[in-house]
């Protein structure tokens, strides 16, 4: 029971990480001017949109790395996990926010969560490996 929960915790903080990350970054963003407030524009901000899905891939490897590194067991299956949780709420988000932002972009939102979510658990494994002592 005890590694279920803390499973279930390991996922429950790379998700809050990757939306807080993703949303304290996208306010202070739309304070600037950087970044519209609302809708996205649909023409002519492709180095805007291709800016705003670069940071929110590194923000969610790093919530899947967290999500591995806490990881009771198997922090790859964690990591995937949510990844397919981000997929799943990237989905309902671009469905619920239909015609807020250029299709692409939404479909870009979902269609990278499992492979990002399998390079922070990757970069995980590689830094664990990295820092075990040598025998």
């Amino acid at each position: 029971m005890k590694n279920v929960l803390r499973s279930i915790g390991a996922v429950i903080l790379g998700f809050v990480l990757i939306a807080a990350l993703s949303t304290v970054t996208d306010a202070v963003l739309e304070s600037i001017g950087a970044i519209p407030k609302g809708k996205l524009p649909v023409y002519g901000a492709e180095t805007t949109l291709i800016g705003i899905l670069a940071y929110r891939a590194l923000f969610s490897i790093a919530g899947c790395f967290l999500t591995a590194k806490l990881a009771p067991s198997r922090p790859m299956i964690h990591a995937l996990i949510l990844g397919a949780l981000g997929m799943t709420v990237s989905l309902l988000g671009s469905l619920a926010m239909l015609g807020a932002a250029p299709l692409w972009f939404n479909a870009t939102l979902v269609a990278m969560a499992l492979p990002l979510a399998w390079l922070g658990g990757a970069l995980e494994r590689n830094v664990d490996a990295h820092l075990a002592p040598r025998i």
